[in-house]
């Protein structure tokens, strides 16, 4: 596949991200009630949370100007993972696809903070009386792609069978 072709396909992967993430909260918003479980099992609710601040609320309290601030780093991170997708040799494939789904739920968060002033978060997972803090797919996607980017980091570090790097 050309590279150009094969970056469209990445681009279009970290769009399919973000309007999965822009449908799901949207649904959100709609049929749950802020604040209230809707228990799903014994470990996973839907819960609609809004967070102004940054992952686990960090800086949610800080009266407004976090706001501009993250989303000032999300534009820049954006910018950055679109240039680096565009650079990739076509031959690889895992860092790519890390890259598109940083991209996709970075840009699906970056939304909701531009639109909204907060990030629309509902999906729940607790056990034994600790939750962990609510979040959504473009987090979740961040979280993947991260992951994705460090065993990426891990298998291109390993020598090859001759020894070398």
């Amino acid at each position: 596949m050309p590279r150009t072709l094969q970056t469209g396909a990445w681009y279009a992967l970290a769009l399919l991200i973000i309007v999965l993430d822009q449908l799901a909260k949207g649904m959100a918003e709609q049929y749950l009630e802020y604040g209230r479980p809707l228990v799903l099992t014994s470990w996973f609710n839907l819960t609609l949370q809004y967070n102004p601040g940054a992952a686990f609320s960090f800086l949610s309290d800080a009266g407004g100007w976090q706001r501009y601030f993250f989303s000032a780093i999300a534009v820049m991170i954006s910018a950055i993972l679109v240039v680096w997708l565009y650079r990739l040799p076509a031959t690889q494939r895992l860092l790519p696809l890390s890259l598109a789904l940083i991209l996709g739920g970075a840009i699906g968060n970056l939304w909701d903070r531009v639109v909204l002033g907060h990030v629309v978060d509902f999906i729940s997972v607790h056990y034994g009386g600790y939750f962990f803090p609510a979040f959504n797919i473009a987090d979740s996607a961040i979280t993947v792609g991260a992951a994705l980017m460090i065993l990426d980091s891990l298998l291109a570090s390993r020598p090859d069978s001759n020894g070398g790097k």
